[in-house]
């Protein structure tokens, strides 16, 4: 065989295996809105604004770490239907005893106390600190009206999580959501 006829043949396969009928799938690149949504806080008694004044109190150490998990239901045009939000948080620097006697989710920039969003209360003497640390563990907390899971979506910072007591029923702690999922 010579080389023309060679490089011929070589050609002939090479047209063959490139003809147009690609039977290959293609795959979607779009990614469907997430259904579970996580947020933080760093709370401290710094962090409470004016009235509220843990910082003359003997709670003023008082500090946490919490993380609000947002399980959204969505419809298929991927509208949130309807949300709950389940907290998870810990507490230290409190006095020996401390009870913390609500929880919330409050619409409010660093700088500006604000109204309850989202409630989180939890049973009476549920969060007793006998020695200055302690936890709170819930879930299915209902956000309503469901709107608001969006504006907390959209604006994290703009939202605060904060513990009361009774030395402080203000507000003992507070911090700025931030999202980490």
């Amino acid at each position: 065989m010579t080389r023309l006829t060679i490089l011929a043949v070589v050609c002939a396969i090479s047209a063959a295996s490139c003809s147009g009928n690609n039977n290959t799938p293609t795959t979607s690149t779009t990614t469907a809105p997430p259904n579970r949504l996580v947020f933080t806080a760093s709370l401290s008694a710094a962090n409470e604004v004016a009235p509220q004044n843990p910082l003359a109190t003997a709670e003023k150490d008082g500090k946490g770490e919490a993380t609000l998990t947002m399980n959204v239901t969505r419809d298929s045009s991927g509208a949130i239907t309807a949300a709950t939000i389940d907290v998870s948080s810990t507490y230290t620097g409190f006095p020996a005893g401390t009870i913390i006697t609500l929880a919330h989710i409050h619409t409010g920039s660093s700088l500006v106390g604000g109204g309850v969003l989202v409630a989180m209360v939890p049973s009476a003497g549920e969060v007793t600190m006998p020695n200055g640390s302690g936890s709170y563990v819930r879930t299915g907390f209902a956000i309503n009206p469901v709107d608001s899971a969006n504006l907390i979506i959209a604006n994290p910072s703009g939202y605060y999580f904060n513990v009361h007591t009774a030395l402080n029923p203000g507000g003992a702690a507070r911090g700025q959501l931030a999202r980490t999922q």
